[in-house]
This record gives C-alpha cells, structure tokens and sequence, in this order.
C-alpha cells in the first residue's frame, strides 16, 4: 500500500460525511487503543481577566462567621449547637472566642439561613 501525505488524508477526510467521520474515529481509536479529546481552548489575556471577575462573583461555597453574641449569649450557643455537631462546652467555646466560622464551606441557601438563625438569636454575623 502506497504511503498517502497529508494532504491526501485530508483530501479524503473532506469528502466524508460527518457519520462516516465519526465511525473512522471510533474505529481509529479501537485499533490504536487512544482517545481523541477536544483541545484545550486558548484564552487571551485580555478575556483572563474579566473571566476571574466573573468566577469571583458566582462564588458557590460560603463561610458563616460568628463576629459577636450580643445580648442573648445562651440562645446563640443554642443555634450554634443546632447548626453544627458541636457539643454544649465546645459551642460555648465558640461563641467567646468570636469572631470564629460557625459553618465553612456551605452553600449560599444554607449561609443565609444560618445567618438569619444567629441573628435571630441576637448574634452579629458575616457571611463571606
């Protein structure tokens, strides 16, 4: 058999439909026992910086941190120990050692609910 260059091969490849494409492939990858992956897309440098941007805003993981008890300590150490698996003295440890994460790494609906519990309690909280 006659070695075909490039050119040939992509001479051939154009006149194939888009199944027939598809089965060479398959059968290609079978035979050589590889795997055809899409490349990688290349982003400009300019666009790298607006895409960080946007990363940053669509932040999926939240931490609830406890930055005071206020008034009502005892209800707050109460919603901690609902909030978490803490006992009643490592709850009340967190609680006098605020400022300190209640919850780390939830989503936003569960940040914003333990956020409203402390609150409620009379705690100050900051979700970041």
């Amino acid at each position: 058999m006659a070695k075909l260059s490039q050119e040939d091969l992509l001479a051939q490849f154009e006149e194939m439909t888009l199944i027939e494409l598809s089965e060479f492939v398959k059968a290609f990858e079978d035979k050589f026992d590889v795997t055809a992956a899409a490349a990688a897309p290349v982003v400009v440098a300019g666009g790298a910086a607006g895409g960080a941007a946007e990363a940053v805003e669509e932040k999926d993981e939240f931490d609830v941190i406890l930055t005071g008890a206020g008034d009502k300590k005892i209800q707050v150490i109460k919603v901690v120990r609902e909030l978490t698996s803490l006992g009643l003295k490592e709850a009340k440890d967190l609680v006098d050692g605020a400022p300190k994460p209640v919850l780390e790494k939830v989503n936003k609906e569960a940040a914003d609910k333990a956020k409203e519990s402390l609150e409620g309690a009379g705690a100050s909280v900051e979700v970041k």
